[in-house]
């Protein structure tokens, strides 16, 4: 997962997922009201595996293998806070967000312009249609390249172009993003 994809999956959030393993499958028991059987059933381990990974008895614990973790992970992101990750969503769609970065950003220009691309902290409002063709991409499966274009485009519109309003034509480079993080509403 590269930094957009992780700045937009913070923005959806607006608490901290459980970071210890152990916290992500006291969360997935609780989502599935303490059934072992289903938690197995979603993670594709036996229900006596799960037992293992959550037993109080000492001796008997079994911590999971870093395949199983992965597992864990990403079921727990698929379930953590899915309305307000849609409510937040929506907002965006609707309304905008402030995309913040640090990354190399700039245009093609002739040497010594103050526009060549270059390390940049950028803080831009972006309006609601990028958000909605982020999402999208995102939703269809498209990776940090593509996300990566729909920004620059974004940004080369609003930052150099000032919203249309002059430099028509240029070419925007954005690349090496250091961070990526949205603020919705």
């Amino acid at each position: 997962m590269g930094q957009i994809e992780q700045g937009l999956e913070r923005a959806l959030r607006t608490r901290p997922v459980p970071s210890s393993t152990e916290a992500r499958l006291r969360f997935l028991l609780a989502a599935h009201r303490g059934s072992t059987r289903r938690v197995a059933a979603v993670l594709g381990v036996s229900q006596r595996t799960v037992q293992r990974w959550v037993t109080k008895k000492p001796g008997a614990r079994r911590p999971p293998g870093p395949m199983q973790v992965r597992a864990i992970e990403e079921a727990v992101l698929t379930r953590w806070q899915p309305r307000i990750g849609a409510r937040r969503r929506a907002q965006a769609e609707a309304n905008g967000f402030v995309f913040h970065t640090r990354a190399r950003f700039g245009f093609a220009a002739p040497a010594g312009s103050s526009d060549d691309p270059r390390v940049r902290w950028i803080t831009q409002d972006l309006p609601g249609e990028v958000a909605r063709e982020l999402f999208a991409a995102r939703d269809a499966g498209a990776g940090e390249q593509q996300q990566t274009v729909i920004l620059a485009r974004a940004l080369g519109h609003a930052y150099f172009r000032e919203g249309g309003g002059r430099a028509h034509g240029l070419h925007v480079a954005f690349s090496d993003v250091e961070f990526a993080d949205f603020s919705i509403g």
